[in-house]
């Protein structure tokens, strides 16, 4: 297997993705040239993670210009299918607000998309290293320069983005200085994001790290055995309230209860400045089959119904910073992003 991970690239003219359905049993690349089963991958969560959602809506603009110059396809039919690119995940704030900020470059032509949507990857992968070293500072300013157990949830590592990443980011730059003892990844239910590729990227970083059930994490953390936790975000509100993968909100609402540090990392492309709270964050809720069917295998009563919102929202009030790659944000009460 190789030792880089790359979850979206642009090559000979089309889009390939590291299948992250697949991992850890296998690493394969896909290749796109079309639209639709591009938006049916994002969708599938072939590729995820709010910033490599972000560059997957940059490039997925590329693919549809591409796409209607070969099937004779008008303005008014490119623009409907960029729509449905831009609304394929609608919590993510960055796949919508990359699409819109590239089709600003269709008048230019072609190759003036391709040159925006290859400025907007390269912008990310520094983000990554930016917002590693200043929540790196952040902890260490906070803790102390020493080995620290941390938690975090779902995935926001190189999978996420095309860097180092956003939470996991902050960790391997952590590792790198000598500040990290261990890592507790929460499986992250339904599908099992933190067992499957935040336990995959640790062990290809050679960070120390175990899983454990979303369940266990209030435990871990109440007993002592976390010094802080980090996790990665889909929106953020004005006033700090953010969106990340269902289960985030009970480990903040833990870390507020047991003292600890509760860090959201990401970009500030994901930071909705347009929203006053995360009471206006539209939450995805996905299909019964996830949680009812284990690989097409019946798990639950057939017509069983279920509450699967793939996300949750953190009010900021226990939030101890976010991190971008601008900054740190320590969000008082009554002030705004």
């Amino acid at each position: 297997m190789s030792s880089v991970i790359e979850a979206i690239v642009w090559k000979d003219n089309r889009i390939v993705l590291l299948d992250q359905t697949q991992i850890p049993i296998s690493e394969n690349y896909i290749s796109y040239d079309e639209l639709a089963p591009y938006i049916d991958a994002i969708q599938r969560l072939v590729v995820r993670g709010a910033p490599a959602l972000g560059v997957a809506g940059a490039y997925g603009v590329v693919l549809a210009i591409d796409e209607a110059a070969r099937k004779g396809h008008n303005a008014n039919e490119l623009e409907h299918k960029i729509d449905l690119l831009r609304d394929a995940r609608p919590t993510a704030v960055n796949l919508a607000w990359a699409v819109e900020k590239i089709r600003k470059h269709l008048p230019e032509g072609r190759d003036a998309v391709l040159a925006a949507a290859h400025q907007l990857a390269r912008e990310d992968k520094q983000s990554s290293t930016d917002m590693g070293n200043i929540g790196a500072d952040w902890l260490i300013n906070k803790l102390g320069s020493k080995p620290l157990t941390l938690l975090t949830h779902c995935n926001t590592g190189s999978l996420a983005t095309t860097g180092t990443g956003t939470a996991l980011g902050v960790i391997k730059e952590l590792h790198k200085r000598g500040n990290v003892k261990e890592v507790y990844a929460d499986e992250t239910r339904p599908l099992l994001q933190g067992s499957r590729l935040t336990a995959w990227e640790l062990m290809k970083s050679e960070i120390p790290y175990r899983i454990e059930p979303d369940g266990a994490a209030a435990m871990a953390i109440l007993s002592g055995r976390i010094d802080a936790a980090l996790i990665g975000a889909d929106r953020i509100a004005k006033n700090g309230d953010s969106a990340n993968k269902i289960g985030s909100l009970s480990v903040a609402l833990a870390c507020h209860a047991a003292g600890i540090p509760f860090l959201v990392v990401a970009p500030e492309s994901t930071v909705d400045r347009s929203i006053a709270t995360g009471g206006d964050i539209h939450i995805e809720i996905r299909g019964d089959e996830e949680l009812t069917q284990f690989k097409g295998i019946q798990v639950a009563p057939l017509g069983a119904k279920t509450f699967n919102p793939a996300f949750d929202v953190t009010p900021a009030k226990y939030i101890s910073a976010v991190i971008t790659e601008k900054q740190s944000y320590e969000i008082a009460e009554g002030q705004t992003l």
